[in-house]
């Protein structure tokens, strides 16, 4: 019986067990079914959020730490003078571009940097250390250009977060050679100052991307080009790059010559409006532009104005030929080379205290005579005298091609009283740009007409060609006017103040012109502006040139000493490097011939001035054989005339004959001859 009791105990022991062990099983179980479902769910709930909500901002974070583009500047067009020899243009250089996340110390990178790239400025360096600790992947460019040394040194620090990337680098090959026409570029590749500045949006083209691609650690892999950039357009100047040598070489001589502060010189066809050459002194080199101050980059030619004295002259006296309130002939009283003008504290004298006493019109441009302008200005009047300023082109930004330059200071008719008519008269109280000066003196030159003065030729885009047609702004003065002032002009050159421009071989029109440097308060007794204007040759013009030095301290200063003879310079490499034919006293042909000639006719000399008298409202043709070469331009340029010449000598033949009748405007044959003695030699 205690056995089977025994039994019957295990036996119900093992029941409840189990019973227990099945329960806690399932219940175990249960939970750990449940803890899997959870984590399933949680699982399959952080990729649904992975894969489908925040799948494009995950691939972004992605892409971002394995590529980046990059968007290189394009390379900028070429700019090239009127021969087509390259001024600027496009080299592969390199630039800086850094992942600041990647960079550990900003301030031992950028000092490493600057060791490579060979010197920083405390601003440079601090503009680094700010790109540097910006977080955001940029490019960064130090205020030069990096050379391929630099470039090859920095590659061998092997700098965290530093890449050197291509990028065009803008080249000037001449070096400072017209520096102020063309500007420069900055390290953003944006044309700063110049042509670069005008025309920037023509030449800097369009930009391309750069795909780079790293790897984890931000180690740069493959560039790759994911859109290539498109070059700029190409810009043709009207500069003659060997003018423009010429203009520069003599300028610099010049103002260092007589210790100036600097100067300019222009060259311009004042058939066109084109400018040749355009020289300031001191000049820069743009390729290192930063080394130059702000002066020495200033285009003085556009952006100085100045008081130009007596060669404003020039509009005083158009301006009194043109209303007719004066003839070239009228006899002026400068009497006693002294004037005193009410509200004036000091009277108008004449230069080195002359007296010339009782001169013709004519004579009052050639010998400068301030007291007779002051006296022909005030019979020309304050609105007339305005209304020439503006029609010569003063007191207005003339064309696009020059920026930063100034109108220049005009007074309204209502500021022009008796005391600003007569500085007015003799170039003060205006004031001017070089420019602006050249322009004027052009619409003399080509017979009246005021032309937009240029210096781009063309541009050329896609392989096509678009030239710049020349502009017309007004006409400032008639051709007869013209004529005549180009007559006083050739007088001043031949007999007057500017004897120093003259030449051996080519008639001459200018003028001289000294002036007083404003000051606060009044006018300095020690600093003047010396300039001389004119064009050559004077009644078939292939030049404007204008020469203005700024406070000469050697020597004497006033224009006919200071500026003629660097015009005189100019002008005459100008014409020899163009190939202009001489207008007086050519060279003769060297003739190889068995017979012996026989004296020439010995032309009859004229004892006096030729002279116009009008028939019916009409010029007849003066006579004007026997007379010399220059004479004989002279009286002819009076009346109007285009004069052709052949020959050398005195006159022996004419076309018209005396006592046609002639035209303004109209053309002149003119045959020379040098009379001979009976052996046949020249006299």
């Amino acid at each position: 019986m205690v056995r089977q009791w025994l039994h019957a105990r295990d036996e119900h022991a093992e029941a409840g067990f189990e019973t227990r062990w099945r329960s806690i099983v399932k219940h175990r179980t249960a939970v750990t079914l449940a803890v899997l479902a959870l984590w399933a769910a949680g699982v399959e709930a952080r990729l649904v959020y992975l894969q489908v909500i925040a799948h494009a901002s995950y691939k972004e974070r992605a892409l971002d730490q394995q590529q980046k583009f990059i968007t290189p500047a394009a390379p900028r067009g070429d700019i090239l003078d009127r021969h087509g020899t390259l001024l600027a243009y496009t080299v592969g250089g390199h630039a800086l571009v850094a992942f600041p996340p990647d960079v550990a110390d900003p301030h031992l990178t950028v000092k490493s940097l600057c060791q490579a790239l060979g010197d920083c400025t405390v601003a440079e360096r601090k503009a680094l250390i700010e790109k540097l600790s910006s977080g955001r992947f940029r490019p960064i460019r130090p205020a030069q250009a990096v050379s391929p040394e630099q470039a090859d040194r920095i590659a061998e620090l092997k700098l965290r977060g530093i890449q050197l990337t291509p990028e065009p680098v803008r080249y000037y090959p001449k070096v400072d050679l017209a520096a102020h026409l063309l500007g420069w570029v900055n390290r953003d590749n944006t044309g700063q100052g110049g042509i670069e500045y005008a025309y920037n949006r023509d030449i800097s083209g369009r930009q391309g991307r750069l795909l780079v691609q790293m790897d984890a650690r931000h180690n740069w892999m493959q560039t790759t080009v994911a859109q290539p950039s498109t070059p700029g357009s190409t810009v043709e100047l009207s500069i003659d790059l060997n003018l423009q040598h010429i203009a520069e070489r003599e300028l610099a001589a010049g103002v260092e010559l007589h210790r100036a502060r600097g100067g300019t010189a222009i060259i311009m066809d004042p058939m066109t409006g084109e400018v040749l050459a355009l020289a300031n002194y001191p000049s820069f080199n743009p390729n290192s532009f930063n080394l130059y101050s702000d002066d020495e980059r200033r285009n003085r030619a556009v952006q100085d104005v100045y008081e130009p004295g007596s060669t404003f002259k020039i509009v005083t006296a158009s301006a009194a030929i043109e209303e007719g309130v004066v003839g070239a002939s009228e006899m002026i009283d400068t009497r006693p080379g002294v004037l005193a003008v009410p509200g004036r504290r000091e009277p108008i004298i004449e230069a080195s205290n002359h007296n010339y006493g009782l001169l013709s019109f004519e004579d009052v441009i050639v010998r400068s005579s301030n007291v007779g302008a002051v006296r022909v200005g005030w019979r020309i009047g304050a609105d007339r005298m305005a209304r020439f300023t503006r029609r010569f082109g003063f007191g207005d930004k003339l064309g696009t091609d020059f920026p930063g330059q100034s109108p220049g200071i005009v007074w309204s008719v209502p500021s022009i009283d008796d005391n600003a008519l007569a500085s007015m008269a003799m170039g003060y109280q205006v004031s001017v740009t070089p420019l602006q000066m050249a322009t004027a003196i052009s619409a003399v030159a080509n017979g009246g007409m005021l032309l937009e003065p240029r210096v781009v030729r063309a541009i050329v885009r896609d392989g096509r060609r678009t030239a710049v047609a020349p502009k017309a702004i007004h006409r400032a003065i008639s051709a007869q006017t013209a004529a005549t002032i180009t007559t006083f002009m050739e007088g001043v050159v031949e007999y007057g103040t500017g004897t120093a421009a003259d030449l051996e071989r080519y008639q001459v029109a200018g003028k001289t012109g000294t002036s007083h440097k404003a000051i606060p308060g009044g006018y300095s007794k020690t600093d003047y502006n010396s300039s001389f204007v004119g064009f050559v040759p004077s009644r078939r013009p292939a030049f404007t040139i204008v020469v203005l030095i700024d406070t000469p301290r050697s020597g004497r200063y006033f224009g006919g000493d200071v500026a003629a003879p660097i015009f005189n310079r100019i002008a005459e490499a100008a014409l020899a490097h163009s190939g202009v034919s001489p207008t007086i006293r050519p060279i003769p042909p060297v003739i190889v011939s068995t017979d012996v000639p026989g004296p020439a006719p010995r032309p009859a000399r004229a004892t006096s001035r030729p002279v116009v008298v009008p028939l019916g409202g009409r010029a007849l043709m003066p006579d004007v054989r026997g007379l010399a070469a220059r004479d004989a331009l002279r009286a002819l340029g009076a009346v109007g005339l285009t004069v052709r010449l052949d020959g050398d000598g005195f006159v022996v033949s004419q076309t018209p004959a005396p006592g046609e009748a002639i035209e303004t405007g109209g053309l002149s044959q003119l045959l020379l001859r040098r009379a001979r003695t009976g052996g046949g030699n020249d006299r």
